[in-house]
């Protein structure tokens, strides 16, 4: 009985999806159940902005066009997007309305947010898209991006600090483009930035750490789930900080931050190292090993978001087959399809391999058609 009751609290997934002027959907209705989701359908139908339209529900915005105009059907006024979802126990409503001209509406149960980020965390969920090679092969913005959308959707204090740093960050590098072009610097007013950002860039740091240290063995498990072990990865935390704090390091940089009048010390250029074999991941990887790090680090997201949060996040998989051999593809549907797992929605163009899959493991899905 009490294995029931704590099963029923640990759920959470959507049960339908309504749009209304989104992307290519003129008005469209969509379910699904708390298991796997199969949304299949020929390129081009609109199998990722089902994706992405459950994405707004659970991060209040795109994860293809943050500009919300370009989200709406062809030359409609508005988009609205509602979601229903089952929440430890409990139904959620979650509404999404944007008009052309207008600010932006995001309700839960008829109740509409003072501010987004309240929101973050409430409906979490992991997605894997095509374009997140780039966590391996692109920039650290890419990596530092992975690691604060993670940490943000358990940890409000986090967030809020990483909202607080980034604007005075802003404020910063402003007021440096300002100075150089008067050719007026005041060392008491940067110096009161300096302070700011450091209180808040320190608790970041402390914050990254703490969660790298539990999130790399999660990682190296995923990994070896889906390589069967034949390959070993890791990944290590680059920061300044870890040899000087950041008074230091913006004492250091400042004559440097006055020419090219932008801040080039401090968390925001934080990096992480992602490495197979002892190797960069990004140099030396195939793109069947570059594949499947990246789903071992989003699934390794997913298991350790539910253990944070006790409720298993939504895990989106968009176009994953690509690149990836039958037997990691085969690994994966595995773990995904176990019952415990949680709710997964995956797009493909075809039923067939899906289905083949599925039956080799005893598995069932329920297939979305686009």
């Amino acid at each position: 009985m009490f294995h029931a009751i704590s099963s029923l609290f640990c759920k959470m997934y959507i049960r339908e999806l309504n749009l209304i002027g989104f992307k290519n959907y003129e008005q469209a209705a969509f379910s699904f159940t708390p298991t796997v989701n199969c949304i299949v359908g020929h390129n081009g139908t609109g199998k990722t902005n089902l994706l992405d339209a459950i994405h707004y529900l659970c991060f209040t915005k795109s994860f293809l066009n943050p500009i919300d105009t370009q989200n709406i059907h062809h030359h409609d006024p508005f988009f609205v997007i509602e979601g229903n979802f089952w929440r430890k126990g409990q139904d959620e409503h979650i509404f999404c309305g944007f008009k052309r001209g207008m600010k932006k509406q995001f309700k839960r149960n008829k109740k509409e947010y003072e501010r987004f980020s309240d929101h973050i965390g409430l409906l979490p969920a992991v997605v894997i898209l095509p374009m997140d090679i780039q966590l391996l092969t692109g920039g650290s913005d890419e990596r530092r991006k992975f690691m604060d959308s993670l940490i943000s959707q358990y940890d409000h204090v986090y967030l809020n600090n990483l909202i607080s740093y980034n604007r005075l960050l802003m404020q910063r590098n402003t007021y440096l483009k300002k100075a150089f072009e008067l050719r007026k610097f005041d060392l008491e007013a940067i110096d009161i930035y300096n302070q700011q950002m450091a209180e808040f860039g320190h608790a970041i740091y402390e914050r990254r750490q703490a969660f790298l240290e539990n999130f790399i063995p999660v990682f190296e498990v995923c990994y070896t789930h889906l390589s069967s072990g034949k390959e070993k990865v890791t990944l290590f935390y680059q920061t300044t900080l870890h040899e000087q704090d950041m008074m230091q390091g913006f004492e250091n940089t400042l004559e440097k931050d006055r020419l090219l009048q932008y801040t080039t010390s401090g968390i925001h250029k934080d990096d992480l190292s992602l490495e197979l074999n002892g190797y960069p991941v990004k140099k030396y990887g195939s793109q069947g090993q570059q594949k499947t790090y990246l789903i071992a680090l989003k699934l390794a997201e997913h298991d350790y978001l539910k253990s944070k949060m006790g409720i298993s996040p939504i895990l989106l998989l968009d176009d994953i087959f690509d690149k990836l051999d039958s037997s990691r593809a085969e690994l994966l549907i595995k773990k995904v399809s176990e019952p415990t797992f949680g709710q997964v929605i995956i797009t493909d163009t075809g039923k067939e391999k899906l289905s083949e899959i599925f039956d080799k493991f005893g598995a069932s899905a329920h297939f979305i058609y686009t």
